[in-house]
């Protein structure tokens, strides 16, 4: 593809993106900093085939992983047909024994789901995890697309490219889907969250209030916002942005200042959505993540389209053997962690290292996944006026209504260090626009 004029405006873009607040913040050593998420000019460019390709993929396992967690926390089937142990069910930092038998509003559990996938170099496309309780980053490329497009409208004129500013109107599309009567809100944790520039930005884009836990109120058996005049307003839809266990101190974690309480016994009754539904975490336990070939075998009947990243569970002792014995060339991930964080590759550790994480591997198998390295495809990024190969992702955005919707477009993460994997934010990371050609 041709060099565009959108590149000259790279500095410009990410001038406006600092002037509009365009930022995420991190907590390191018990701080709060906030920087900005530096943007690349040069597009991730997806063929229209290889997205409609992606796009079957992602469909089928996100109604597969839907289909999971209703099972988990109802009848249990793939735990009793032994697809799925018991251990990686209850031993998951993700399960939670207050969801059992709790039923959301038109059984969706999954309405935003950001899947994150590399591509080999061979053009082979590989999951790598699923995003299930509150999946960010969608609000990235939206306004980056759009600085774009006024810094340099020459770029689009001649090339079919998805409009990506729908994003909010399928987010609006899904809330509406499962609201049981009354407004919207986003309810976000406050101005120190990572993802708060995220929060208010969605609600401005959607409609919908943007609420801290302290403006909401339980009152009977429905939820209420109450405004700055005091009124209060029928609340039907919450596309929480805070997690599980802080969402309610009644039922969840007692000492959480930021939830709402009682808001988990309503919803109980069907009388409020919470986007994702509490409990998601049992299906993108990194050790679950194994299982998703089976379970869309198990519940769809039909083989994934799209795979896993080659994956050994050390909990199984053939696995344990595999990995004991190839253990170099393998990268461990700590099941638990996000963000960059738990992830270690066996060639970059010292002969200490190496012992010491042996053991507590034997005495903790159920920890800890091991997947081998995928060389995936570098992507150019502009650096001092020099393009220069970066290891990427993607993480794919799928929607939740009557049916999935894959958005046509994504968040394209890269590596700014030459010799890291690892593209996460809160690593370093800057990002790029996603293109899904439409033509």
């Amino acid at each position: 593809m041709r060099d565009f004029d959108l590149y000259a405006h790279t500095e410009q873009v990410n001038e406006l993106l600092a002037r509009y607040g365009v930022k995420f913040g991190i907590y390191k050593n018990n701080e709060f900093r906030e920087q900005l998420f530096p943007f690349d000019a040069i597009p991730r460019v997806i063929e229209k085939a290889d997205f409609e390709y992606l796009e079957r993929g992602l469909k089928q396992r996100v109604i597969a992983l839907n289909l999971f967690i209703r099972d988990i926390y109802g009848e249990k089937k793939i735990v009793r047909d032994k697809v799925v142990p018991e251990e990686f069910i209850y031993a998951s930092s993700g399960y939670l024994a207050q969801c059992e038998g709790v039923m959301p509003p038109r059984g969706v559990y999954t309405h935003i789901a950001g899947i994150d996938l590399v591509q080999a170099k061979d053009g082979g496309w590989y999951i790598l995890e699923d995003n299930l309780r509150v999946p960010s980053g969608a609000s990235y490329p939206v306004i980056a697309r759009e600085l774009c497009r006024r810094s340099s409208p020459k770029t689009f004129e001649d090339i079919g490219v998805e409009d990506n500013r729908n994003y909010a109107a399928l987010l609006k599309w899904t809330m509406d889907y499962v609201n049981t009567g009354g407004h919207n809100v986003i309810l976000t944790p406050g101005r120190y969250n990572a993802a708060y520039f995220e929060h208010s930005f969605l609600a401005e884009q959607t409609g919908a209030h943007l609420v801290s836990g302290r403006e909401l109120t339980v009152e009977g058996d429905h939820l209420y916002f109450i405004d700055y005049s005091g009124r209060k307003e029928r609340i039907g839809a919450v596309y929480r942005r805070i997690s599980d266990e802080y969402l309610d101190p009644m039922n969840f974690n007692k000492e959480s200042l930021i939830g709402i309480p009682h808001i988990y016994d309503i919803y109980r009754k069907g009388n409020v959505a919470l986007l994702n539904a509490p409990g998601n975490g049992v299906a993108d336990d990194k050790g679950i993540y194994y299982f998703v070939p089976k379970m869309i075998k198990y519940y769809l009947g039909e083989d994934a389209i799209l795979n896993n990243a080659p994956t050994y569970l050390p909990f199984y002792k053939e696995d344990m053997d595999y990995v004991l014995e190839h253990f170099d060339r393998l990268v461990l991930k700590d099941v638990a962690e996000a963000g960059g964080y738990g992830v270690v590759f066996a060639d970059k550790m010292t002969k200490r290292e190496k012992e010491d994480f042996l053991v507590l591997l034997k005495n903790e198998p159920r920890r800890f996944i091991a997947q081998e390295v995928i060389d995936f495809r570098d992507i150019d990024i502009m650096e001092d006026g020099e393009r220069v190969p970066r290891k990427a992702d993607l993480r794919a955005f799928v929607l939740m209504g009557e049916e999935p919707v894959v958005w046509k477009s994504g968040l394209t993460r890269f590596s700014r260090n030459p010799d890291s994997f690892i593209v996460n934010s809160s690593q370093g990371g800057g990002f790029k626009d996603t293109w899904v050609l439409s033509r």
